[in-house]
């Protein structure tokens, strides 16, 4: 079982996260303020000092907390340290992202530090918006000079404020989608306190309208966490982690695309060319901004270059690459800019389309981005501006090509290194639907502006003899994922479609359901009399309808029925072409003899 303990926005995420996995938690907050609906947690209210949390992960056999409160709330992490320190529980620490530290802004550890420094400097009329906690912390300052609180509009901000003495006509209240410059504005105050918040404490939009004040800013620094938690600061960090700490929670693991090892290997090794010390981990940035840290693998160093390996971790999904070690090999050059090199086991580009130059290595836009994006990120920290060269190598790469798309998509010689959001999902659609996105673009970049589209190799043969005049790069799979595939061709701007499609999947199809894996819909019988009533099919082939087994019995039981299954292609024309405003469509039963 999982303790969180949140109310806060990185509760709300927390829940989110562990309600995906269908297994019970509890989710503890101060008080009932905050509105939030677990699905499968159990409210807990009320503060748990050592003894409560103590008595209370005993009691409920608690395996892994979850901190997610405030970073201000310096005495519950202690207490939490020091809790699961005495049960031996593992506790992982959502963390908010901060902006890197201005030093421009006046930087405090401690409220008295602070109003050391006000006082110093004489300054007058503060504007504290650090939250009604702090008023007490404060009090040595306010009791002496005027100062304004901003606090939530709540009755209990105002009771804190009443029992410190502070007055009420000085306290402002906060409102969602208030102007922090029209405030400032309004009441020009000599110096504004904030503590450092992160992203979801609005902390850079209150030192964004103070600088164009020109009002001085006091920051208290966030409290340091303990050495024993485990930091994450996204949904993808925080599920990876507790899917590793907790084995069973999730049904399924996630995982790190082929993009993502890439970009660590290279981020570890660049670092370990410019400090020349060998390196056990990396930390990278994914394209949502989150930060995830990966086990590197091996670290070699020479005097002109280091080359780094990070094993690829898919989770359970069913990934060719899977236990496969991504390397990146590193080295500084005279001409600035990031420069990617042939490596071993990753493909060649040599057709287009697919938004790589033709001739280069097979390196997603993507991970292109996340590796330049590591790669400026470290030259500026270490002070230099040298170009530098990178070559990507996965040692059997050549032989897993055979296994993906990448013959298919003009992509010789090995594999891509491939992800759009540096996660993979378990079994999830990703991959296959960024694959198809692939095919199709290559394909127009062909210049065809007609596709046939079909659940896979052996419908595709029949297809391809139907339609000889178009070249491979025209027949695109969808294997379950018609709905996807439609939109793609959309919006890609192809002007025709045909879709094979057997007689299984066209029954789904028809019925509406535009992804006809077995997980998600299954025959409906009832749905394929109904057919066969309105296309006036006998009653004694409607009777036998309730005993079928596969669909391919249909093509069977209504060979002298051409009406049903013209219907049947009608209705999936009907669920279809709602998806297509600007694409024609025709479809093609594919015969149950061509499957054979």
């Amino acid at each position: 079982m999982i303790l969180i303990f949140g109310g806060t926005t990185e509760g709300r995420t927390a829940v989110k996260v562990l309600d995906e996995a269908g297994s019970l938690y509890y989710y503890s907050t101060r008080g009932n303020a905050q509105q939030i609906e677990c699905k499968h947690g159990t409210r807990v209210a009320g503060g748990m000092d050592h003894d409560a949390m103590m008595e209370f992960c005993s009691t409920h056999d608690i395996r892994l907390i979850i901190d997610a409160a405030h970073p201000f709330a310096s005495l519950l992490h202690t207490t939490v340290a020091a809790v699961s320190e005495q049960q031996d529980l593992p506790v992982i620490r959502l963390e908010r992202r901060y902006p890197p530290r201005d030093e421009s802004l006046v930087w405090c550890d401690t409220f008295d530090d602070a109003i050391d420094y006000l006082e110093s400097h004489e300054i007058r009329d503060l504007l504290a918006l650090s939250g009604v906690q702090t008023i007490t912390k404060l009090q040595r300052y306010w009791e002496k000079h005027p100062c304004h609180f901003r606090v939530l509009d709540r009755d209990d901000s105002r009771e804190i404020a009443r029992r410190a003495g502070f007055p009420a006509e000085n306290l402002l209240f906060w409102q969602e989608g208030q102007d922090e410059l029209t405030l400032f504005r309004q009441l020009r105050p000599g110096a504004i306190l904030t503590k450092e918040s992160g992203e979801s404490g609005y902390y850079e939009e209150k030192i964004t309208a103070a600088r164009q004040l020109g009002i001085p800013v006091i920051v208290i620094r966030r409290p340091p966490l303990p050495d024993s938690f485990y930091v994450v600061n996204g949904e993808h960090g925080l599920r990876y982690r507790v899917e590793r700490l907790l084995p069973g929670f999730y049904p399924l693991r996630s995982g790190f695309t082929t993009g993502s090892c890439a970009t660590a290997a290279t981020r570890a090794a660049l670092e370990g060319l410019l400090s020349r010390i060998p390196q056990h981990s990396a930390t990278i940035t994914l394209p949502d901004g989150e930060t995830v840290t990966l086990p590197v693998s091996s670290c070699v160093l020479t005097k002109d270059s280091c080359t780094c390996g990070v094993t690829k971790d898919a989770g359970d999904d069913p990934d060719v690459t899977n236990g496969y070690t991504i390397f990146s090999t590193v080295s500084l050059a005279d001409i600035p800019g990031v420069r990617f090199l042939p490596g071993e086991g990753v493909g060649t580009v040599t057709l287009p389309g697919i938004g790589i130059p033709v001739g280069d290595p097979a390196i997603n836009p993507t991970p292109r981005r996340m590796i330049t994006g590591e790669i400026e990120r470290l030259l500026h920290t270490h002070g230099t501006l040298s170009g530098v060269s990178v070559r990507i190598s996965v040692p059997g790469g050549s032989e897993l090509a055979q296994k993906t798309f990448n013959p298919k998509l003009g992509i010789t010689g090995g594999i891509s290194i491939i992800g759009t959001s540096g996660i993979v999902r378990p079994f999830s659609s990703e991959a296959f639907v960024n694959s198809i996105r692939k095919e199709i673009q290559v394909a127009r970049a062909l210049g065809c502006t007609e596709l046939v589209i079909n659940s896979g190799a052996k419908s595709e043969n029949y297809l391809r003899s139907r339609f000889p005049h178009l070249p491979p790069q025209a027949f695109v799979h969808y294997g379950n994922y018609i709905g996807d595939t439609l939109r793609l061709a959309e919006e890609e701007g192809i002007a025709h479609l045909t879709m094979g499609i057997m007689i299984g999947k066209a029954v789904k199809l028809a019925e509406g359901h535009l992804d006809t894996h077995s997980r998600n819909v299954i025959m409906n019988r009832d749905f394929i009399a109904t057919l066969a009533r309105e296309s006036h099919c006998s009653p004694e082939s409607v009777a036998r309808i309730s005993g079928i087994t596969l669909a391919r019995e249909l093509w069977e039981l209504f060979a002298d029925t051409p009406a049903f299954f013209a219907l049947l292609v009608d209705r999936c024309l009907a669920v279809c072409r709602p998806l297509l405003p600007h694409t024609s469509l025709d479809i093609m039963l594919v015969p149950e003899h061509s499957q054979r």
